[in-house]
């Protein structure tokens, strides 16, 4: 496991299967899982954990796991995802947080860093955030860190709103 950025308060590192059991708790909290389809269960984390593992070798990055920088607790899974709206390929910054660090600032924090970083490293233009238009919070969110609502598209079956960042100028 190495760490990809440091923040303030985080460290945002590769993801592994040491961490099945900090995941699955994450994927099977009914009230973190309130935006997606549903909760998972121990395997199916397992085949989530091999996904991203997957896109650490297709892609050069994927989700990673937030954590504590002083203790070591990881907090939740942030960072870089491929995905497909309208037949289009983007880059979204996904993150979802464990309940008991909820309202920290941690998900702005660390997305921040994923945008500074994501803009330096990599060669794209902009980054997208899929957001059901229920999740008052995480709209909040992307509208802080300077995202704009462009759009409405299903993804997965869901709809969701489709909030835009572009490169900075240098």
């Amino acid at each position: 496991m190495s760490v990809i950025l440091t923040t303030p308060r985080l460290h945002l590192r590769t993801m592994s299967h040491a961490d099945l059991d900090f995941l699955a708790e994450l994927f099977s909290d009914p009230e973190v899982m309130r935006y997606y389809p549903k909760t998972l269960d121990r395997a199916e984390t397992a085949e989530r954990i091999e996904q991203n593992l997957q896109r650490y070798r297709d892609y050069g990055y994927g989700l990673w796991i937030a954590e504590d920088r002083n203790t070591g607790q990881p907090l939740g899974r942030v960072g870089p995802i491929r995905q497909e709206i309208e037949g289009q390929m983007f880059v979204e910054v996904g993150y979802m947080i464990h309940r008991p660090y909820w309202r920290q600032g941690y998900a702005r924090e660390a997305v921040a860093a994923c945008h500074d970083y994501l803009f330096q490293h990599l060669d794209i233009a902009e980054l997208v955030a899929l957001v059901r238009p229920e999740n008052l919070p995480s709209q909040a969110t992307a509208r802080s860190l300077g995202m704009q609502r462009e759009k409405q598209a299903l993804h997965y079956g869901m709809l969701h709103d489709v909030y835009v960042k572009n490169r900075p100028e240098c």
